[in-house]
């Protein structure tokens, strides 16, 4: 009604605009107009904001649109229960309720699903094992056979036969292609193929038509004309190689085919740079005709296309050119053949009478001594002042004849060292003398005819002098001004070592070791230099350091400690022992050197001298820890059992540590007495409760005599004392295991991890234990996790190795080499994955390097030991056990085992090791 009233108050708008049309109403046709459609009659016709006619709905014919998609009422989509798959509601809106409804059921089919999880998740591990059971995989199947393998004999592999080639006859021996020459009617019929004629002659007018192109051979190729022409090149050719006298061929049949292998070029490049390079070059040589570098060039040019000849003629050339240069005149005697190379130079010293090169030259071109001989005598009277000259010459000559060109050598080059020493080498020791003096006087800035001056007097016995000489020698390069460089003469030092001269060596050393050197950095600096030398093989210069070293600091412990392992390692027993006599009245409070003293006696065999020493240590060190166990290690060593009980006794007493009691239990525990074992425990714990190696050692002695009980107690109070000691958490988680508590050793071990997070050998303990109890999902998964906590354990990683599958173990070795580099159990692992694949020498590489790392490493050496039992020789066996006894080992899981257990506690470092050998078991 509003738009009805509005239509009254304006004029301009029509009442009935807005309104619908009635039923069967066509504009026009009152008027008798026929009804049409226009472009415009398509669109709406009413407005946005009109109201829509419920009563004539309109529909559009055409295809449904994409993103309303049919009612699939197929039978494949129906349910009995529930109907057909679409929802009867999808059309409808989307409300909140709706929305809440739908998580209220989402919820409820959740918490349904979380209740039939674990159930469908073991069906469905029970299906999967099912399935892997009926259809293995092929590596599965024969993962037996391939076990087998390691126990094929190498007979057995060699008697395996090779593999046939099983290509076809064809395939084994293909034929080259074979290529015929074309024949020459061939090659005109295709010459006339490809011509093109806009006229047609007379024959073809006969024939009243073309020829077919290629059935004729053109006119202007006269076939036998060309053969003729072959002949007459072949004439030639054989015209050139014939005697002009006799007119018989000078060609050598049985060399033919070789000379004509010479005469191909050997330059491989284009031949395009081959001519430009010499138009290039010639126009050098034509601008600038006494350039010598462009006649070289040239000449080479041509050398190396396989043009001598030419080459040849161009150096003459430029001979003729540069008749003052040396280089021209060298390479036109290279490029000359033996006979004429002569002449050439003799032409070529004419012209430059005072070029050392040429005079050398000529005598290399000479083949016999007395020729050579006289090129140099020549060579000399033009040169006198050449040292090279004279040093060629005094090579060729004999020891007399030498001595006396000498004579005159140094007379016209009194400068050059290298003649003054030479002449020196070959006088006696009289004249020799003279000459080193005449040489000072003529060079008196040099130092080696100063050093040469006292390895002479040390050959001839004279050793007080060479320390005199020295000293002269610094005092007179110091006056002319010469700078006293301490490396070089660290240097010759080592070469005059290396020319068995220690004197001199050791003289050098004394005289120049602290030139430069700061007060402050000289002990550092000096230590550096000893090892330095050592690496180097000069024993004497490093000896030599040390002496000069203690002399200026006796009361140094650190470098009596270092001298004496350096005397250990490259010395003898007995400079040994005299160097720590000597350390030991310079710093009687330094007990290692007092140990050293004793156990270098105790070795040797001399027992009571290394008791004497002993009680000389207790003297300078009263109640030292270290003296008493030292004194008591030697007389159980000893088999004096009763006198060590005494000393023990005695340092209870008067030194009461932890090491005294744990080695008193330890010595009652070997000799099976175990009431005073356990006596000592208890008294130790009393003062020591915090020890952990006196723990460890109540609960070994409970568990060895099967009472399980105190054994657990014992272990039970050992981490509430000492939370820290990894050992024993282990030992308490062992004890449960063999007990068939798994469970309490998990929990014991898991314990642990809290107390000591990022703790390797924890870990590495859990995951062992999953091995030995069959679970190896859940050992992998214990394996991630601690790789994840500790990504740079060389344990874990070792472990992690052999715990994969042996395809993938190469793969996880790789990785353990990225995280860990340098670890030795890494190394370890790897050495023995290469012997578990049969590859002998990687492997022995491999233990090589392992037990170089780390020499302290024990289960290396087991391990290399066994390997070299199965694999190696005699020699290499022994000498694997002469390195371990070196090195003495202490550390290891399978070396500690041995050496710790009280049945082999007097076991030396060579039984301990072919035990552990036999222990271990071959990789696989």
């Amino acid at each position: 009604m509003s738009g009805i009233q509005q239509s009254f108050v304006s004029k301009k708008k029509k009442a009935f605009i807005g309104l619908n049309a009635p039923l069967g109403y066509v504009p026009g046709l009152g008027r008798g107009a026929t009804g049409f459609t226009t472009r415009s009659d398509i669109g709406p016709a009413r407005e946005a904001t009109d109201v829509t006619d419920d009563r004539h709905p309109y529909f559009k014919p055409g295809k449904p649109k994409e993103d309303e998609p049919e009612e699939d009422l197929n039978d494949a989509n129906f349910d009995e229960f529930t109907g057909y798959g679409g929802s009867i509601c999808a059309k409808d809106p989307y409300e909140k309720d709706d929305e809440e409804a739908d998580m209220i059921y989402e919820a409820i089919d959740k918490r349904m699903d979380e209740k039939r999880k674990e159930r469908r998740e073991q069906r469905f591990k029970e299906e999967v094992e099912r399935f892997r059971q009926e259809r293995p995989k092929i590596q599965q199947q024969f993962s037996d056979l391939k076990r087998k393998l390691s126990m094929v004999s190498e007979n057995e592999w060699d008697a395996i036969p090779e593999v046939g080639d099983v290509r076809n006859k064809k395939q084994r021996n293909p034929r080259k292609e074979k290529y015929s020459a074309m024949s020459d009617s061939f090659l005109a019929k295709a010459v006339a193929a490809g011509e093109m004629s806009n006229a047609v002659d007379a024959t073809e007018q006969l024939r009243g038509g073309l020829d077919t192109p290629g059935l004729s051979t053109p006119s202007d190729i006269d076939m036998k004309k060309i053969g003729q022409a072959r002949n007459s090149l072949m004439d030639i050719k054989l015209s050139q190689v014939s005697d002009s006298v006799t007119g018989q061929t000078v060609v050598d049949p049985k060399g033919y085919l070789t000379d004509l292998q010479s005469m191909i070029p050997t330059y491989g490049g284009d031949i395009n740079d081959v001519k430009k390079g010499r138009t290039l070059l010639k126009s050098v040589r034509e601008t600038n005709p006494s350039h010598a570098p462009a006649w070289i060039a040239s000449a080479r040019l041509e050398e190396l296309t396989g043009k001598l000849q030419a080459a040849r003629n161009l150096i003459m050339k430029g001979t003729e050119h540069c008749l003052r240069s040396e280089d021209v005149w060298l390479e036109a005697v290279r490029l000359m053949p033996a006979d004429q190379a002569k002449a050439v130079v003799a032409q070529a010293v004419r012209h430059l009478p005072s070029s050392v090169r040429l005079w050398i030259k000529a005598s290399d071109v000479e083949t016999e001594i007395k020729y050579k001989r006289r090129v140099f005598r020549k060579a000399l009277e033009s040169i006198p002042n050449s040292v090279r000259l004279w040093k060629a010459a005094v090579d060729i000559e004999t020891p007399e004849d030498a001595r006396v060109m000498l004579s005159r050598a140094v007379e016209c080059c009194p400068t050059s060292v290298e003649l003054w020493l030479a002449l020196a080498r070959l006088e006696n020791y009289e004249n020799a003398r003279r000459v080193l003096n005449k040489a000072r006087e003529s060079i008196p800035s040099d130092r080696h005819i100063w050093i040469t001056a006292a390895k002479l007097e040390e050959a001839h016995g004279n050793i007080s002098m060479v320390e005199k000489i020295i000293d002269r020698a610094l005092t007179s390069l110091k006056t002319n001004m010469v700078d006293i460089k301490r490396e070089e003469w660290m240097q010759d030092a080592e070469d005059c070592e290396k020319a068995a001269s220690p004197a001199t060596c050791k003289a050098i050393i004394k005289s120049v070791i602290a030139v430069n050197i700061d007060d402050e950095d000289r002990i550092r600096t000096w230590m550096d230099d000893a090892d330095a030398c050592a690496s180097h093989g000069a024993i004497e210069c490093a000896r030599a350091i040390y002496e000069h070293s203690l002399s200026m600091f006796p009361e140094k412990k650190s470098i009596w400690i270092d001298a004496a392992h350096f005397e250990k390692d490259h010395g003898t027993r007995e400079s040994l022992e005299e160097l720590l006599q000597r350390a030991v009245k310079h710093c009687p409070k330094a007990e290692v050197l007092w140990l050293m003293g004793a156990k270098s006696k105790w070795l040797a065999g001399d027992v009571p001298a290394a008791r004497r020493i002993l009680s000389l240590a207790f003297q300078a060190n009263g109640n030292s820890e270290e003296i008493w166990l030292a004194a008591v290690k030697l007389e159980s060593e000893n088999s004096e059992f009763l006198r060590a009980r005494k000393l023990l006794q005695k340092a209870r007493a008067n030194a009461p540590t932890a090491r005294v009691f744990m080695k008193s239990v330890k010595l009652e525990w070997c000799l099976e007495d175990i009431n005073t074992a356990k006596q000592l425990l208890d008294d130790g714990l009393k003062h020591f409760e915090d020890y952990s190696k006196l723990w460890m050692m109540k609960g070994q002695i409970e568990e060895s005599l099967g009472n399980i009980r105190e054994a657990r107690e014992s272990y039970s109070q050992s981490v509430k004392k000492c939370p820290q000691a990894i050992p024993l958490w282990i030992l308490w988680s062992r004890l449960e295991e063999s007990q068939k508590q798994l469970t309490k050793a998990r929990s014991i071990l898991e314990k642990a991890r809290l107390r000591n997070p990022q703790n390797p050998l924890l870990w590495l303990e859990s995951v062992r234990l999953e091995i030995r109890a069959a679970n190896k999902v859940i050992a992998q998964n214990q394996m991630a996790k601690a790789l994840q906590e500790c990504p740079s354990s060389g344990f874990l990683w070792a472990e992690a190795i052999f715990l994969e599958a042996k395809p993938q173990r190469r793969t996880k070795s790789l990785d353990a080499l990225k995280k860990c580099e340098h670890d030795p159990h890494v190394m370890l692992a790897v050495a023995k994955l290469f012997w578990s694949d049969r590859k002998t020498d990687k492997a022995r590489s491999w233990f090589t390097r392992t037990v170089k790392l780390d020499p302290d490493l024990g289960d290396a050496w087991g391990h290399f030991y066994k390997f070299e039992l199965l694999h190696g020789t005699e020699e290499q066996q022994a000498e694997i056990v002469m390195r371990c006894v070196k090195a003495e080992p202490r550390h290891g899981e399978a070396w500690c085992a041995v050496s710790k257990d009280v049945k082999n506690w007097r076991d030396k470092t060579e039984a301990i090791l072919k035990s552990v050998a036999s222990s271990l078991e071959i990789p696989t």
